[in-house]
């Protein structure tokens, strides 16, 4: 689901309380999140034991303001306190 066809969300990014709701209640979204979530739990402590010294992940969608921006910030809280982590949002700079 793509909240800019939603008029009131259109101007919004993923950052912002109402697009983050509205995404936060779209079944697929969050078992997309998941399904990262799972993958990078899974294998980021396997990357550090092989001394790695940064992991580059990449979140896409159709505009870059609303989908891919919230689930980077979903990930950056869930993992922020376990791994030092730089979020950026290409087209939000």
């Amino acid at each position: 689901p793509n909240p800019h066809y939603e008029p009131s969300l259109r101007a919004l990014t993923g950052m912002d309380a109402p697009v983050a709701e509205f995404l936060a209640n779209q079944p697929a979204v969050e078992t997309m999140r998941q399904d990262i979530s799972q993958f990078l739990h899974k294998w980021l402590p396997e990357m550090g034991r092989d001394h790695r010294s940064y992991v580059t992940i990449g979140i896409g969608c159709t505009g870059g303001q609303h989908r891919s921006v919230y689930v980077v910030e979903q990930l950056y809280k869930e993992f922020s306190a376990t791994w030092p982590c730089i979020k950026r949002h290409r087209e939000q700079s």
